[in-house]
């Protein structure tokens, strides 16, 4: 009787140890995962700071894209208006309804009285003039009047472009281009990302700022052919700088 004691006091002894040991290997083992996962965590922070290195500046340039995209919607809008009163002229006599530049006595004398006439022939409204005239950093602002009174930055520009141009005469560009210049970066509304043109055959685009003048460009005609010829210009002849009587603001 007295060795059967032994023995399970011996068992009970030796299962104690084992259960011991095995909550010391447990611990052990805890420790050696928490550590693990310490660093695996500062490498999974490693490569997501990388990566978001990496990826910001795509975001930025496609963020970029995408207002300029808006942009040269908005210009299309407006010539859409123009063309409209452009062909209501010429089938009614109406010298008044006409290209920029075959207005009678010439261009309006200002973007605001330009956009007025638009307005009071009802080809827009005020209300779409705060849309297609705004852009990031660019912020014109609309009074309806009449007459129409703009004020700020307008996000575009228009060209006095005529009925005999052809039609890769640009009808409208973005604030930030003067036409065969290099862009300025603290030009508004894109500054050096790019520019927007619109063209009097109705087909507009969106350009690098390294594609803003002729000689960036194999040659002058590719560039007038590409992004447009200024009214005025001969073809294959580009002449720097926005033509005279330009709609802007300010």
């Amino acid at each position: 009787m007295k060795t059967a004691i032994t023995r399970a006091t011996l068992k009970q002894i030796h299962m104690k140890l084992n259960k011991s040991s095995s909550a010391f290997t447990l611990l052990k083992q805890r420790e050696h995962i928490s550590a693990f996962t310490l660093i695996e965590l500062l490498v999974v922070i490693a490569i997501i700071a990388i990566l978001a290195a990496l990826a910001v500046p795509a975001l930025t340039s496609a963020l970029a894209k995408a207002q300029m995209s808006g942009t040269m919607n908005n210009a299309r809008q407006l010539y859409l208006a123009q063309f409209q009163m452009a062909n209501d002229g010429t089938s009614t006599g109406d010298a008044t309804l006409a290209w920029p530049g075959d207005m009678t006595g010439g261009p309006p004398a200002s973007l605001a009285a330009y956009c007025d006439l638009l307005v009071s022939k009802g080809y827009l409204k005020a209300g779409d003039l705060s849309k297609l005239l705004n852009a990031p950093g660019a912020t014109c602002t609309v009074t309806a009047g009449p007459p129409v009174v703009l004020a700020g930055t307008s996000a575009l520009k228009v060209y006095p472009v005529k009925d005999s141009d052809p039609a890769i005469a640009i009808f409208a560009v973005s604030h930030n281009y003067v036409y065969d210049n290099a862009i300025v970066g603290t030009d508004v509304p894109y500054g050096t990302k790019g520019f927007v043109v619109m063209r009097k055959g109705g087909d507009g685009a969106v350009f690098k700022g390294g594609q803003a003048k002729d000689t960036d460009w194999p040659n002058a005609a590719t560039f007038q052919s590409s992004v447009g010829l200024k009214t005025g210009d001969n073809e294959g002849t580009p002449t720097a700088n926005d033509p005279a009587n330009v709609l802007k603001l300010p």
